[in-house]
């Protein structure tokens, strides 16, 4: 699970900078670049949602394996 948040995050960043740059070119042309850059930002909020939840899972993830940890040792 950290592992696939991390992926999320490098995901992120990548669209992120396509995000800037359809930004940019939207901002001096006009047309199909101002589309790309809706879409290219409705890409950066869908995955900013799914990292939100990859870490929450991961949260709960950990707590849980913390609790069952915690369980192990006093059962001994």
């Amino acid at each position: 699970m950290r592992r696939e948040v991390e992926l999320a995050e490098g995901e992120l960043n990548m669209h992120r900078h396509l995000a800037d740059d359809a930004a940019r070119d939207a901002a001096v042309y006009e047309g199909v670049e101002r589309s790309e850059s809706r879409a290219a930002n409705k890409d950066v909020s869908a995955l900013e949602r799914a990292l939100d939840r990859s870490r929450q899972d991961l949260e709960r993830a950990e707590a849980r394996r913390a609790e069952l940890l915690r369980k192990l040792g006093t059962d001994r």
